[in-house]
C-alpha cells in the first residue's frame, strides 16, 4: 500500500497541501476506508484502476492533481445500505474535511468536492474536462471484456447481499438504464472511441439478465 500512499502524497503536494502531517493522516484515513471488508468491488483495486486511468489521460485535464484527489475521495464513504446519492454526498463532505485538514487551499477543496459529487450520476456538463476525466475513469470498468465485467457485476451483487433478489434486480436495472440513457458514457475522445461500444454492450447484456 506504500505505493498508493506515495501517489496520494504527490497529488496533495501538487495541489498545494501546506500541512504534510495532516496530508499524511488524510491519506491513511482514506486508504483505511478503501479497505473496509464489505467492499467487494468498491475497494483498493477500484481506486488503483481509477487512478491509473486518470494518469493515462491526465493531459486532457486542466488540473489533473485535483482529479487525482477526487479519485481518492469519490468512494471514500461507501455504505451499500445508503439510498440515493447519500454515499457521494458523504464522500464529498469527508473530502472537504480531510483536504482542509491537509492545508489545501479553499478553492481546491471546493473543486474536489464538486468533482466527487459528479460521480453520483456521471452527468458532466460541456467544457468540464476534469469532471469528464474523473467520470470516464470511474466508469472504465463498464468497457471491460465480458468475463471481467461479469466479475465486476458479481462483486457488486455481493456488496448488496442484504437486498432480496427481486429488489436488487429492480434497483440494479434502474442504475443500468440510467447509464444507458446518458448521451455518452465517456466524454474524452480516446476513451469514447475505445470504450463506448463495449460498455453499452455489457450494460445491455447485464440488463437482459435482470428482467423477468
Amino acid at each position: 500500500m506504500g505505493e498508493l500512499i506515495e501517489r496520494w502524497r504527490d497529488a496533495a503536494d501538487a495541489a498545494g497541501a501546506s500541512d504534510p502531517p495532516g496530508a499524511e493522516r488524510a491519506g491513511n484515513r482514506l486508504l483505511a476506508a478503501w479497505q473496509e471488508p464489505h467492499r467487494h468491488y468498491h475497494g483498493v483495486p477500484h481506486l488503483r484502476a481509477v487512478l491509473d486511468v486518470v494518469d493515462r489521460y491526465a493531459g486532457a485535464a486542466r488540473r489533473p492533481e485535483l482529479v487525482r484527489l477526487a479519485a481518492w475521495c469519490h468512494d471514500a464513504v461507501y455504505d451499500p445500505r445508503a439510498g440515493g446519492d447519500a454515499n457521494e454526498r458523504a464522500s464529498a463532505e469527508l473530502a472537504a474535511e480531510l483536504l482542509a485538514d491537509a492545508g489545501l487551499p479553499a478553492e481546491v477543496v471546493t473543486e474536489v468536492r464538486r468533482l466527487v459529487l459528479l460521480t453520483a450520476g456521471h452527468a458532466v456538463p460541456p467544457g468540464d474536462p476534469d469532471g469528464a476525466l474523473l467520470c470516464d475513469a470511474d466508469l472504465a470498468i463498464l468497457a471491460a471484456p465480458p468475463a471481467a465485467y461479469d466479475r465486476y457485476a458479481a462483486a457488486v451483487r455481493r456488496e448488496y447481499a442484504h437486498v432480496p433478489d427481486p429488489a436488487f434486480r429492480a434497483g440494479r436495472a434502474a442504475v443500468l438504464e440510467s447509464l444507458l440513457a446518458l448521451p455518452t458514457l465517456y466524454r474524452l475522445p480516446e476513451p469514447h472511441a475505445r470504450w463506448e461500444s463495449p460498455a453499452r454492450a455489457n450494460l445491455t447484456r447485464e440488463l437482459a439478465t435482470l428482467r423477468p
